[in-house]
């Protein structure tokens, strides 16, 4: 029983772990929050003075470290008989939460940019976001819209 529970719930908690990475919210340019809908935002112009590539780090929800406690408690479980088998299940839950939670991280990992401007102000800004391709080159003319929390650059 143990087994198939663990050849059914191991696959399931996998797919759980992908389905909400896929619900991750986008941090690019173009992205925008129903929240952010209909709001003032502030827009000012600029010319783009430096572009580097970013490593925009995953999510870290409990979701990640739950399926893998989950998973790990019922395959550590199987190790021994009696107490051996709750001393199993208690060490494969730890080290199932914790590889749930790397996993998890890894899976929502995104590729950003941070985008150096240099406002007709003067002022110089920086801006991270998820890189989703727009390419932007020194020199160019861009966008920056403010909402007063949330800053993104675009053309």
């Amino acid at each position: 029983m143990k087994n198939g529970f663990l050849v059914f719930a191991g696959p399931l908690c996998l797919a759980a772990m992908l389905a909400v990475s896929g619900c991750a919210s986008d941090l690019g340019g173009g992205t925008y929050s129903r929240a952010e809908a209909r709001r003032m935002m502030t827009v000012q112009y600029g010319v783009v003075e430096a572009v580097r590539p970013v490593q925009l780090e995953g999510t870290k929800s409990p979701l990640g470290a739950g399926a893998g406690a989950v998973v790990g408690g019922v395959a550590g479980s199987g190790v021994g008989g009696g107490r051996g088998e709750i001393v199993g299940a208690t060490v494969g839950a730890v080290a199932g939460g914790l590889a749930g939670a790397a996993l998890e991280e890894a899976v929502t990992r995104k590729p950003g940019v941070e985008v150096t401007v240099r406002l007709e102000n003067g002022r110089v800004i920086a801006v991270v976001q998820e890189d989703q391709g727009e390419g932007f080159r020194v020199g160019e003319r861009v966008r920056v819209v403010n909402d007063g929390g949330t800053t993104r650059v675009a053309r």
